[in-house]
């Protein structure tokens, strides 16, 4: 009898588990009548500020567009450089791009592939408006450094916790820290949609403000447009799907943590890097990476034998198309390195034991 293939994500199991909450939720958004805005929006939006504990948690339609808007509501745009990472999504860079500033790359750490607060100091010019830090696949990274360098820089600091819903460090949640924090509800993300979906949140009062006004065409009242702003508001039935997801993200999220430390058990015998959690952090996984040198044989041979893999992410954000004559002369070698031997493992809840055997067998039997 053929072996079942093991896909890289699943969302199935985690969906099923929640469907008859999940379908009351839809039904009484449908019931209601409002789709846009409105009541079930405004609920999720105050149930994430108080789990987050800041003051304004604004819904908009994709993770880009929380960038894209903290970007603009804090002011950023023509003229200005914004410091991230190339080892990111490329909507972390579209971001600033449509905001009409300027990315500048810094280097990443190896162990926890986000941003090296000491690369990140000597890329600050006297251009520099803000710091963009990714917190890769769910772990906060130098935020406590980068602070500092933005408080004597005066620079405003914009989280991009697409990855990170629930993360922690020292007690605090990402999206806090900065000026504004950012969350993508992609399906695959630790919080997820059923579609597209953001989140904006800051302690800001006057950016909170903005930012409302942006991601619905720039008004402050209805056809009172005072900016040129976006349809960019998250969907009430995919606020609806949100809140019944939230009340649950504490076990999911526990699930996706007892996933990777039998991963790390399975795993300790190999020659792969896994994945580092810092001190004092809460890492959500939103991936479990490893680093293989030998990344391409591995890959085929999981492959091969029905198991997913995924490569997140295969060249630094400066040497995609769109932008590579900007950098022609850019190299980061730590990002590059990590590009290069950088590998995701099937991690999704429901995930079970016998999978997670199957998947360390193979990458030993590959030499991984």
């Amino acid at each position: 009898m053929a072996t079942e293939p093991i896909p890289q994500i699943d969302l199935a199991s985690l969906h099923t588990a929640l469907r008859a909450d999940i379908d009351a939720s839809i039904r009484a958004v449908i019931d209601a009548g409002s789709f846009v805005l409105g009541e079930t929006l405004a609920r999720f939006e105050q149930a994430c500020a108080d789990y987050l504990g800041v003051p304004h948690a604004i819904g908009v339609a994709s993770g880009t567009d929380a960038l894209l808007i903290a970007l603009r509501a804090a002011g950023i745009g023509q003229g200005d450089e914004v410091i991230t990472s190339a080892f990111s999504f490329f909507g972390s860079v579209e971001a600033i791009l449509h905001a009409g500033a300027t990315p500048v790359f810094a280097d990443i750490e190896a162990g926890s592939m986000t941003l090296d607060a000491e690369d990140v100091a000597r890329k600050i010019t006297r251009r520099t408006r803000a710091i963009m830090p990714v917190h890769m696949f769910g772990q906060i990274g130098e935020i406590d450094s980068l602070l500092e360098l933005a408080e004597a820089h005066d620079l405003v600091v914009i989280e991009d916790a697409a990855q990170a819903f629930g993360a922690r460090f020292n007690g605090r949640l990402a999206g806090s820290f900065g000026h504004a924090g950012c969350f993508s509800f992609h399906p695959a993300k630790p919080l997820g949609a059923l579609g597209d979906g953001g989140m904006l949140v800051t302690v800001d009062d006057a950016l909170a403000a903005e930012a409302k006004r942006l991601r619905d065409h720039g008004s402050r009242a209805r056809y009172d447009h005072v900016s040129v702003g976006y349809n960019s508001r998250l969907d009430a039935l995919q606020a609806a799907v949100l809140e019944v997801k939230l009340r649950h993200l504490e076990a999911h999220l526990a699930e996706r943590e007892r996933l990777a430390r039998r991963y790390r058990e399975l795993l300790s015998g190999t020659a792969l890097v896994l994945p580092e959690t810092l001190p004092e952090r809460r890492h959500v996984f939103a991936q479990f990476t490893v680093r293989s040198e030998r990344r391409d044989n591995v890959c085929e041979a999981m492959r091969a034998r029905g198991i997913g893999c995924a490569v997140h992410y295969p060249q630094p954000l400066y040497r995609q198309a769109a932008i590579a004559e900007r950098y022609g002369d850019v190299k980061l070698e730590v990002t590059e390195a990590v590009c290069e031997s950088c590998l995701s493992l099937p991690l999704f809840q429901g995930l079970t034991e016998e999978q997670q055997q199957r998947v360390a067998d193979v990458l030993m039997e590959a030499g991984a």
